[in-house]
């Protein structure tokens, strides 16, 4: 598998996380009920993904495992010696630091507002 492809897998599952799982709990905790309420009606689905929240959760943090792993390998690998190559190897390799970053970002906001400030409130 691709770096950037790992990268991109991680941020989807992530999101997927963020979507299924901590907006209904950002809605409650926000006192804005009656706003999500109406979401679900234009949105049914996120009813069957809250569900499996655990699931989603789990396949989100092992792809983000997956990509940081991928991330990590190819830190450290060779760049082309070519002088306009070895820039965009540079360039790609920095995107897809920042892209992984933002997923880890992502999952962990989900996962705090999915798990932890429910049993706070």
């Amino acid at each position: 598998m691709e770096d950037k492809s790992a990268n991109f897998l991680s941020l989807f599952a992530s999101s997927s996380t963020l979507i299924c799982c901590a907006l209904p709990s950002l809605f409650v905790v926000i006192g804005a009920g009656a706003s999500f309420a109406s979401l679900i009606s234009y949105f049914p689905f996120l009813i069957t993904l809250s569900k499996y929240k655990l699931y989603i959760t789990f396949f989100a943090f092992i792809m983000i495992a997956i990509a940081g792993y991928f991330n990590y390998k190819t830190y450290y690998m060779p760049c082309p010696a070519d002088p306009e190559l070895g820039r965009a190897c540079l360039r790609t390799r920095r995107r897809s630091r920042i892209v992984y970053y933002i997923s880890v970002v992502i999952f962990i906001f989900a996962t705090i507002f999915t798990y932890i400030i429910p049993k706070l409130i």
